[in-house]
């Protein structure tokens, strides 16, 4: 019997991470999982050889310190496993306008959602350009492609950057059988506001504008890899409104409106 093929899914204790997981065991993947959190990786990793039979490596880590994603694919190649598919879904955001914040924890946040993502993607490809399959899903965002907001100063300034990178290896990567998606939810139910801070925002908000995580990723793997799938891919008929009308509006009109309406999702300046 031919091995499974292996997705390393990063931030996969929760979220659109472990729904990830969830759907990747279920179409027959084994998983590489990592996180911070280690019983919640065990508890899914459990879950998941029960239900599906497939191999899970938990590999806790932190993606701020500079050394975890060497040693994530360190701890997959010492298992005798190469990534198949790489998952750059960890992420969060920090709450509140830039200058009010520390500049350690943005030096942190961009070793996650920048470094880290770039690293894993450079030790990946190699292999994946060998056996001329296989591919990467970067967990972008909408705010990635509307105007940068106010609050969250960084977030949708790396989730652009996660998008772009995403085109590049794209075009570098084609001809060698290697897939790339940048995917672009927009308010996903997930434990990701109530980390932020802002779950008192942003439940004001209206149902519509909102998706169920099972709905994000099975969006997602049904294009991946598909002939003539896009690399920018955003799930939800709202969310793609969104992202249409922000790129057909002249800029200022797109920007005066972010503006205008960041207080609604965005945690704001304090005295």
């Amino acid at each position: 019997m031919a091995a499974r093929p292996l997705a390393l899914i990063t931030g996969a204790s929760a979220g659109i991470g472990a729904e990830f997981a969830r759907q990747m065991a279920a179409g027959g993947y084994d998983l590489a999982l990592s996180a911070r959190r280690r019983e919640r990786l065990d508890s899914l990793a459990e879950r998941l050889r029960t239900e599906h039979g497939c191999e899970c490596l938990v590999i806790p880590a932190d993606l701020a310190e500079p050394g975890a994603p060497q040693a994530i694919c360190e701890a997959v190649a010492e298992q005798g496993r190469t990534i198949d598919v790489l998952v750059n879904n960890a992420g969060y955001a920090i709450a509140g306008v830039y200058h009010q914040t520390e500049w350690d924890d943005q030096a942190r946040f961009l070793q996650v959602m920048v470094t880290a993502v770039a690293e894993l993607s450079h030790r990946v490809l190699p292999g994946m350009r060998n056996s001329g399959n296989g591919g990467i899903i970067n967990v972008a965002s909408l705010a990635g492609i509307v105007p940068g907001s106010s609050g969250h100063t960084l977030y949708a300034a790396v989730k652009s950057f996660m998008i772009s990178f995403s085109e590049s290896l794209a075009m570098e990567n084609a001809q060698r059988g290697v897939c790339i998606q940048a995917l672009c939810p927009g308010f996903t139910y997930s434990e990701f506001h109530d980390v932020v801070g802002t779950r008192d925002i942003v439940s004001k908000m209206p149902d519509y504008m909102w998706m169920q995580a099972e709905e994000v990723v099975r969006i997602s793997l049904a294009r991946f890899g598909k002939p003539g799938a896009p690399v920018m891919l955003v799930p939800g008929r709202f969310n793609r409104f969104l992202a249409t009308l922000s790129r057909k509006l002249p800029y200022r009109a797109a920007f005066a409106l972010v503006k205008q309406r960041s207080g609604n999702f965005r945690r704001q300046e304090t005295d």
